[in-house]
């Protein structure tokens, strides 16, 4: 039998450090608090440090955010795409809620973790994410950091109540021809010039994107410098607080978890509390102005007199998006053609069951025919017709003022309409004198064709096809010419 013997190693085996990590949150802005994260971050610095085992990877410290969800939690984020690039071995936090309050978050982020071979310590609980029962109790533990944060926002919700009960808003927030002082909001006289412009314009019938467009002419600014926008004149033109008086309550925090935020349509209770500070608009102009807005917003495009409307505006819906349809213009052949498409079309990316568009001048023929008249009459109309869908391709159905339906066959033949016959002969006439003269065309275009062909074969625009002629084969024929001389030049 042979002799094995064992040769023992004589350079000793490095031993590797482990990259370990730490990660510190606040939630609120307070002094207390930026004590707190900064203690934080020196204990942890210092403990890995000091630790011969390990490898200092950095500490990640998010302040002033929620531990209810990961979006706006940056330093998080980062540590997380550190873990993937395979710069941390382990992570110290030094409790569940610091680390995560919503428990499927936690649950996610512990086991994708520990998939990569990557532990997570709580110190508090006394918790390694590798051990056997770590999950459980994470699971356990997180549970109670979720219901805590719930019991929390249920406190603050219940003292913000308090608040609004006397009156008080809930921190100072920024609004447009204002600015604090103490506790009291008081007026910007720049600013507020142009609050009142806005209500003037508003008054004078100028639509909102008048409005915006006036302002971007004149170079008038939002307090942070960007352009004046159709949604940030229509919050100058409802928002109460112009007024001299608080409605407090407007939006709530729906869901503690997700923080989400909902416009308060009569699901809480709101304040309205009077004469707190100077008012800009009085509130007489306000509620005209509200009554105005919710007339325009009924009538839709007929409101604003910067567009080209018509009888048929706001008239033709569409059944299956809900869609006002569009009046558009193009030029074809020199004509001039007008037609209806569902204003889906016209936003990016949206898109409509019924397709194509709808012909005006057939369109009106259409409506004459429903009415029952020799010639068409706008106000008899206006009276007569509630409205008209578009249930498929070329069909328009006239729901009338008395409740009827009528149904009326509507094919779009503006492209056969521009075919008129002063531009059939122009075509001819054209075409006819391209292929009993083709040597002319030759000459002019000879010296060009060769040096292109030559120089880049392969740069050339496909030729575009030739317009059909009634006279029958010239265009062909002369595009025959054309390649035979081609042929000859090679």
């Amino acid at each position: 039998m042979p002799k094995i013997s064992k040769i023992e190693p004589t350079v000793p085996a490095i031993k590797q450090l482990k990259k370990v990590a730490a990660y510190a949150r606040v939630s609120m802005q307070s002094e207390r608090m930026m004590h707190s994260l900064s203690a934080q971050i020196s204990y942890y610095s210092k403990l890995i440090q000091k630790n011969p085992d390990w490898e200092y990877a950095g500490v990640y410290a998010d302040d002033f955010i929620s531990g209810t969800n990961t979006v706006k939690r940056d330093e998080f984020k980062r540590m997380l795409a550190d873990c993937e690039e395979g710069k941390i071995d382990i992570i110290l936090t030094k409790s569940i809620s610091r680390f995560a309050r919503n428990t499927v978050d936690l649950l996610e982020t512990v086991r994708h973790l520990k998939a990569k071979g990557i532990e997570v310590r709580f110190e508090k609980e006394n918790i390694n994410s590798m051990s056997g029962d770590g999950e459980l109790m994470l699971s356990i533990l997180a549970s109670f950091a979720q219901e805590e944060s719930r019991s929390i926002s249920e406190n603050i919700r219940w003292a913000t109540k308090k608040r609004f009960e006397k009156g008080i808003p809930n921190g100072k927030f920024k609004i447009f021809g204002y600015r604090w002082e103490d506790d009291k909001l008081v007026p910007v006289p720049e600013e507020a010039e142009i609050v009142k412009r806005i209500y003037q314009n508003f008054l004078d019938g100028k639509s909102r994107l008048e409005t915006e467009k006036e302002f971007a002419a004149e170079g008038i600014t939002t307090a942070n410098g960007c352009r004046w926008v159709d949604s940030n004149i229509k919050v100058v033109l409802t928002n109460i607080t112009y007024t001299g008086n608080l409605l407090l309550q407007k939006e709530f925090i729906e869901d503690p978890i997700t923080k989400r935020r909902k416009k308060n349509r009569g699901e809480m209770p709101q304040y309205f509390v009077e004469n707190t500070h100077e008012p800009i608009i009085d509130m007489e102009t306000f509620r005209y102005v509200q009554d105005e807005i919710a007339r325009r917003k009924e009538l839709g495009a007929l409101a604003n007199k910067s567009l080209n409307t018509c009888c048929f505006t706001g008239k033709i819906k569409c059944p299956h998006c809900g869609v006002s349809y569009m009046h558009n213009k193009r030029t074809d052949r020199g004509n001039c053609l007008e037609f209806w498409c569902c204003g889906s079309r016209k936003k990016k990316g949206g898109r409509c069951g019924v397709g194509g568009s709808i012909n005006h001048k057939n369109m009106v023929k259409a409506c004459t025919e429903a009415l029952g008249l020799e010639e068409f009459d706008e106000e008899i109309f206006l009276r007569e017709v509630d409205h008209i869908d578009v249930p498929k391709r070329y069909v328009l159905e006239f729901h009338m003022t008395d409740g009827r339906v009528i149904t009326k066959d509507c094919p779009n033949t503006g492209h056969k309409d521009c075919w008129t016959a002063e531009y059939r002969a122009k075509t001819s006439e054209r075409t006819v004198r391209t292929a009993k003269a083709p040597h002319v065309l030759l000459e002019k275009s000879s010296a060009k064709t060769v040096n292109a062909i030559s120089a880049e074969p392969h740069s050339r625009q496909p030729q575009r096809k030739t317009e059909r002629s009634i006279t029958g084969d010239a265009p062909n024929t002369a595009m025959a010419v054309k390649r035979q001389a081609c042929v000859r030049m090679h």
